[in-house]
């Protein structure tokens, strides 16, 4: 079985697939570890540890740099490129190629654009026929950002279907907390619904039971480790106490070295 078809299996077991977000191949590593079954990244960690931001188009050099670095793992890897990295579809469909020429199981192409605006749907779908004629294996991830923009609520499903015409192999809405949004949503299309987790919002229980077959985790472990980082620097600055759970020099070493 390839990378790529393990991770279309692993939308439709008995649980959805819990989809942690990494930024770097040790990231990755730490929750491969951890006994994650497929690790996707998260372009706000990758961006902003290259010091730049995200969804800015800005990052598809440090992008693939890291997708070449995660393909090490012995777990399917699925990558965030934001709206393409592209200026027309024949460029998104290059970097699509890229990765999956390099061994990337899925990609995730989103919507939404600069100044809180979405894409022309229309326009978009063809983005993700181009993408899927160039590399038809890949897994892509259309993200409908309707509800994560807080714009055009109403042209949510016309979107969804739109994309699964296209092409799509899963779709990916974000921001929606609300149970009969997240029911009406899933029944929408055929295809592997996936939510994105929200401190406050349902849990995987709960998503589970509204046929989400795919929860990420989005920025939140990026922005969880830099709070860790900081809370421990001033623990060693002020003489507090160390967060729990800190790997050794040793772990660290074999979780690069073993990989």
């Amino acid at each position: 079985m390839t990378a790529t078809d393990l991770f279309r299996s692993l939308h439709h077991g008995d649980r959805p697939l819990v989809l942690p977000n990494a930024w770097d191949f040790a990231s990755a590593a730490a929750l491969v570890a951890a006994g994650f079954p497929a690790i996707g990244t998260t372009s706000l960690g990758v961006s902003a540890a290259a010091g730049l931001a995200d969804a800015a188009g800005l990052a598809r050099d440090v992008t693939l740099a890291v997708a070449r670095l995660l393909v090490r793992l012995p777990v399917p890897v699925t990558v965030d490129i934001e709206a393409g990295f592209g200026a027309d579809a024949r460029a998104v469909a290059e970097v699509a190629a890229t990765l999956a020429d390099i061994g990337v199981a899925g990609i995730n192409l989103e919507d939404g654009r600069s100044g809180n605006t979405l894409h022309d749907p229309a326009a978009q779908a063809e983005l993700i026929t181009a993408v899927k004629e160039r590399a038809p294996d890949l897994f892509v991830n259309a993200r409908v950002d309707t509800y994560w923009l807080d714009v055009d609520h109403a042209s949510t499903l016309d979107r969804m279907r739109a994309y699964r015409k296209a092409g799509a192999d899963g779709i990916f809405v974000p921001g929606v907390r609300d149970p009969e949004r997240i029911r009406e949503v899933v029944a929408a299309v055929p295809l592997p619904v996936n939510m994105l987790y929200l401190p406050g919002g349902p849990s995987v229980a709960e998503y589970a039971a509204l046929g989400v077959r795919r929860i990420s985790t989005g920025g939140l472990p990026f922005r969880a480790a830099l709070a860790a980082a900081v809370d421990t620097a001033r623990a060693v600055r002020d003489g507090g106490s160390l967060p729990p759970g800190i790997p050794s020099y040793a772990d660290v070493q074999a979780l690069v070295t073993d990989s």
